[in-house]
Order: structure tokens, then sequence, then C-alpha cells
């Protein structure tokens, strides 16, 4: 009966109210955020315009400076209500990391005094020293460091000043996403910068730009915590469908419950405060499954922002009993959770590279970031699915609206009919590159080119989308840094190749578009094979792509060995992104983090079969017997025959069952155990993958038959149709 209390607290719930300001969002927007106009108002003139020149244009911070910013930060802290302060960092986890100190030192007298310094500002050392390392670490060298990302602007959260920093080990070496995503983000701007100059000589930088959708699914608290492994796991990892989950697709873009809208309400409001520029929000496919999606921002900016906002939810989501989830796939049968990550590249002028112009110059630019990009994207689909791919995002990927686990490009049958004919372009016919709407090839059966003139594929893993690409199979619980890290470092190390290459026929005395069109039309001769608008779920699609030479791998351990293949470490290492040390701890870790995952979800599994499930179904199985008996004592054999056969039949199915889920569970521990011998980190996630999930997805199998037939008042667990539609 406890399954049907909790349902009932869960069903029987209210909105709740939500505080809202008074002002209007643009006045209390940023109000925790140490923005410029923050900078302005506490810093002297010197001092702001040093760090504005600082952060404008990438230079270094003279610590006397450091020292005057850090004196106004604290001033600014302390006016609203902050105590402590952190140094706000990224480690191997996924997630965020925090250190808090107090403004205090001793005064000399006996008291203390509150003091920031400029060296506190700068760098600290955390040391911890137990996150995911990858071996670079070892017990007596543990010393890392934290160092200030002057362009992320500190926040205060929860009356901590959080300050945005890189975390490095004793020899340099990253431990963290923002240190290596800060230099790929360097990296394309120097080789984006350098193509872009070939059309208007005045560009000084070009910015990556990111704008995530962030898919989640709210659980309401009381059933959340009857569902053990939804505690541990994220997930669920038994659970037969409910009869009605998403097949009438009335959940889509559908009303929002007013406790979601409540609870959406709210976060906006707090986002809005912390300078996160939430901007829509609705429902998602599946059952209690919303997006929250904000305006596109500078790429290391909006990964913070992405960071902060999955842990404002959290928070808020107990404000309201909900707890989110951001597991990729939490409910089998249904979609899973996405981050879409929206990736652009735009210069300082004001010019998005991914958008067509009116000109033979801007079209001709046009081209040249679209063609980079699908090379970039051909030579390292591997590597770009490596860096979406972990133990969670591996169970959504290829179902349920999911792209799937082979990367290739949505351009749409427009853009890649214009690909086709540019391909054959000649030289002579450049001016038909230049048009009033956008690109004309002179064919009345080809229309321009215009901004948006894409259509949408759900299906596919990177797709482009009017002025952008989206790189759809960013998995939900992920930091968006891993996929751009890969992303921007592989197009900087194509443009920088590009670039190379067109320099070369200038010094031949080729003229500038002449060289430029003839590389663009070499870059899609040799890389059309990424392009593919067709149905990305298909079995043809698969074999298709196996012929093209794309990567089919499916087993996630299997998948991060591209980030050690050849081209890949020479990439990273001729972008400064990644050093083979660096490459070979991070794939350490990332086989390290599947293995603990597979792990834990196999021993809650286990303990859940054995000591909830089997226990239930053998009661409810010692009802249908003694029912049985019953009968055949009370009645006629030739009746008690007929009423008894399917009571016989029910006793049967949960024998072999309970048979099964036994023989399972224990064969799943000893191939944990002989797994756990195993010292490679590579061999032993390849060994969880391989030995201990077919038998996770067999016990699931046999639960899930389980609660069709055991009796719903003694099921211990909360079913999908209670889970998937709180209101």
């Amino acid at each position: 009966m406890l399954r049907f209390k909790v349902v009932d607290e869960a069903f029987n719930r209210k909105a709740l109210p939500v505080e809202i300001p008074s002002e209007r969002p643009e006045a209390y927007y940023g109000k925790y955020v140490f923005n410029r106009q923050k900078m302005f108002e506490y810093l002297s003139k010197h001092t702001y315009e040093a760090l504005v020149n600082a952060i404008d244009n990438k230079e270094p911070l003279p610590l006397d400076v450091a020292d005057s910013v850090a004196e106004g930060m604290k001033r600014w802290a302390i006016d609203n209500g902050a105590r402590h302060y952190t140094h706000w960092f990224h480690p191997l986890t996924d997630g965020t990391a925090e250190k808090h100190d107090a403004f205090i030192q001793h005064d000399g007298k006996g008291g203390v005094v509150e003091e920031f310094t400029g060296k506190l500002l700068v760098q600290q050392e955390p040391d911890a020293s137990s996150f995911p390392n990858g071996g670079i670490r070892n017990t007596f060298e543990a010393r890392g460091y934290s160092a200030w990302d002057i362009s992320s602007p500190a926040f205060i959260l929860d009356q901590t000043l959080c300050i945005p920093t890189i975390f490095i080990s004793y020899t340099g070496d990253s431990l963290d996403y923002k240190t290596p995503l800060l230099r790929a983000i360097n990296a394309v701007d120097k080789a984006a910068t350098r193509v872009a100059r070939y059309f208007d000589p005045e560009v000084n930088h070009v910015q990556s730009f990111l704008g995530w959708e962030q898919e989640y699914f709210l659980v309401d608290e009381a059933l959340y915590s009857a569902r053990p492994d939804l505690m541990l796991t994220g997930r669920t990892l038994m659970g037969h469908e409910s009869a009605k989950n998403q097949q009438l697709e009335d959940h889509y873009f559908g009303a929002i419950p007013s406790r979601v809208e409540a609870f959406m309400l709210d976060l906006e409001i707090e986002c809005h405060k912390l300078g996160i520029p939430a901007k829509t929000r609705h429902n998602e496919v599946a059952p209690n499954q919303f997006e929250l999606a904000p305006i596109f921002e500078e790429t290391n900016l909006a990964n913070d922002h992405n960071l902060l906002l999955m842990s404002l939810m959290a928070e808020v989501a107990r404000r309201h009993n909900f707890r989110v989830l951001l597991h990729e796939k939490p409910f089998s049968g249904i979609n899973g959770s996405g981050k879409h990550n929206n990736w652009s590249l735009g210069t300082d002028k004001g010019k998005l590279l991914f958008a067509p112009g009116k000109t033979v110059e801007e079209n001709l630019q046009f081209l040249t970031f679209v063609a980079n990009v699908m090379a970039a994207v051909h030579d390292h689909n591997a590597l770009l699915k490596a860096s979406i791919m972990s133990a969670t995002n591996a169970h959504r990927l290829g179902a349920n609206e999911a792209p799937p686990a082979i990367i290739s490009i949505f351009m749409g049958s427009h853009i890649s009919r214009i690909l086709d004919k540019v391909e054959s372009l000649a030289a002579a016919d450049l001016q038909s590159l230049a048009s009033k709407e956008g690109i004309s090839l002179g064919l009345t059966q080809i229309p321009d080119i215009m901004l948006d003139n894409t259509d949408r594929n759900r299906t596919s893993p990177f797709a482009f989308t009017g002025n952008r690409f989206e790189f759809r199979a960013v998995g939900s619980s992920a930091n968006c840094a891993s996929a751009m890290i890969a992303l921007n470092a592989a197009v900087a190390a194509q443009l920088k190749q590009f670039a190379d290459a067109v320099d070369a026929r200038l010094a031949a005395g080729e003229q500038i578009k002449q060289a430029v069109l003839a590389e663009i039309k070499a870059l899609i001769t040799a890389h059309k094979a990424i392009i593919f608008d067709g149905n990305g779920y298909s079995d043809e699609w698969k074999a298709e792509a196996e012929k093209r030479g794309l990567d089919c791998e499916t087993s996630a351990p299997k998948i991060f060995d591209a980030y050690l293949r050849p081209e890949s470490v020479k990439m990273f290492s001729e972008t400064e992104v990644f050093n083979q040390v660096e490459l070979e701890a991070r794939n350490e870790v990332k086989w390290e983090m599947y293995t603990k995952k597979i792990q834990i979800e196999a021993r809650v599994l286990g303990d859940l079969a054995i000591n909830h499930v089997i226990p239930v179904a053998t009661r409810y199985q010692s009802v249908l017997l003694d029912n049985l008996y019953k009968i055949k004592s009370l009645f006629p054999a030739e009746k008690s025959e007929k009423i008894s056969a399917q009571d016989m039949a029910a006793i049967e199915r949960i024998s072999d069952h309970i048979a099964i889920i036994r023989s399972e569970v224990a064969d799943m521990v000893e191939a944990r155990k002989v797994a756990n011998r195993i010292d490679s980190e590579r061999e032993k996630a390849m060994a969880y993958h391989d030995n201990v999930l077919p038998h996770m997805e067999t016990i699931r199998y046999n639960i899930d038959k389980l609660e069709l037939d055991v009796d719903d008042e003694m099921w211990p667990l909360p079913k999908y149709r209670e889970l998937l539609f709180i209101r």
C-alpha cells in the first residue's frame, strides 16, 4: 500500500505560488552577475578599462590590476549578501565543483577583517585530488591549481561569490573541461580569422557561439523517493511501458501543467538574476518531458550558463516538490533527452559565417565555411561521436527521435543541390554566386538560398539549420564542452589546412576568388560522403554509412578509442588543445566512468530484483496457489480444472520469470567479479559492456513481464503510468 500512498500524495499536489518580482525582467536581469555594468560601478576607470581590454583582446591582466578588481568585486559581493567566495570549476565529472572560503583574515588584534586580494582572485590551490584524473595526478603529487577565467563573469549563488576558473595539475596539464574548451575556442578564432580575412581584411576575431536546448523530465518527489533506481542511477532500471505514453503525440507543445509552469517561472526568474538568457520553454514529446532554451551566447559563457542551469534546476525543482531527471534515457520506450548544441561562428564585425549574403564575396565566404565544416566533420566523425558518447547517452542514441550513433550532416535538399552545382562550377561562373536574395546559380529550377531555407531532420545528429549547425547527438546530462572542444578544434585544424592551400595558390599567382573556389570544390568532392538527408534510423542507412567509410561502431568503450587515433592526436596537438598525456588521461577517465556507472546500475538492479521484486512475486504466487487449492477443494474436478487453468498458467509464468531472474542476477554478479579483476580500464569497460549489460537487459525483461502478472496492489514500485502522468 506504500505505493498507493505516495501516488496519492503526488496526484494531490497543487502548484506552489511563485514570488514574482514587481519589476520587468530587464530590471533584475544579471542582478547577481559582476558584469560590465557592475564593473563600471565598483571599479576605478583605470581598472575597468584595463579589465575590459584584457577580456576583449585576450591579454594577461597585471597583478596590480587584479588587486583592484578583487577589491571592487569583494565590495559588490558583500553589498549583495555574499559571505564566502569560491573558485568554480568543471572537473571531469560532467558537473561543477566549488570549495568555499570566507572573506575573513586575522587583523592582528584578535579579530578579523574581510579581505580579498588579487592573488586569491587569480589563483588558488584547491587540491581536489579525488576528482577523476586518468593518472595525471599521483597521490604523492596531487597538487592542483584553479586560475581565474576573466572572460566569464563572476556571480553570486546562495551568498557565495563564484569565480569561474580553469583547473590544472601541478605540471600544467588540464584536469577540467574549461581549459581545453578555451584552447579550442582560441584555435578556431585564430584559424577562422585567417580565412575570414580573405573576404574582409578588417576582421580581428572570430567568435564561437553556442545555443543549447536543455531537455529534461520532471517527476514528483514522492514517487522519485519510492524508486531506488531513480534515486541512485537517474533512470528506471525496470518498468513496463504504460498503455498510454507518447503515441498520441498530445503532450508535445501542449498546455503546460500548472505545477510545471510554476516551476518554470521560478526557474526563469532565478536564471535571469544570474544572467542566463532563458527564453523558450515548452512541453517535449514524451510525457513529463520539457525543454528550456536560451538566447545564443559566446561558447565559453554559454557552457558556464548551462552547467549553472543544471544546478539551479535541481534546487528550484525541490522547492516545487519535483525532481529533475537529466539522464538521457530515464524511461524505456519513450523519447530520451538531449542537449542540442546549436553552434555557429561570427566575426567581430557582426557577420555570421554560416549565413548566405547578397554578394559574390558574402556567398563565397558562406560556402567556404560550410565546406570546411563538412570536411572537419567527415575527417573526424568518429571523434565527434566519441565526444558525445557516455554510458547514459548510449541508451538514447538511435531511438525515439534521438539521432543514430553514426555522425552525418543534414544539409537539406536545397543546400545539397547548391553544393553539387558548386562542385562543377567553373571559375568564370563566379558572378552567379551573387544575388539580392542569396546564392543563385543561374538555374531556374534551383531557388536562391534564403537564410532559413532548410528542412528539419530529427534523425540527423548534425544538421545545418539556417545560419548554424545543430549538434543534436549531445546528451542532456553532458557538459557541452566535450562536444564543443572536439568540434571547434576539428574545424580549426581544417580551416588552417584550407588557408595554407589557398595561400599556396595565391603565391603561385591565382586570384583570391578563384583560389578559394578551387579549394571549396575540392573539399566538396572529397567530403560529400558525410552528407545524408534521409532517415538515419533505417537499416539501409547503416549499410550505406559503412560503405561510405563512416564510423558505425556502437560499443561506447570502443567509440572512445577515437580520441587516441593518430589523426585525432595530431589534430589536437597541432591546435594545442590537448597533448598526448592529456588525451590518454581523459580516455582512462571515460572508460573508468563508463564502468562505474554500469557497475552501480548492476548493483542496484540486483538488489531490487532479489529484495523487492522476487519476494512480492513469490507472495503473489502463494496467493494464487492458495486460491488454486481452495478451488479444487470446493468445486468438482471437471469445473475446478476450468476455473484454475488461468491461475495455473500464471503460477507457471511467475515461476519461470523468477527462475530466470535469480539465475541472471547470479551470472551478472559473477560477470562483474570477473570484470573487476581486469587492470586495463579499457578492457574492464568492454567487459562491462559485453558481459554485464546483456544480463541487465534480460533481468529487466523478466521483471517487466512479472509486473503484468503480479497483483497491482502488491507491486512495490511506482509504475510508468504513475511516474509519467503527474499533473
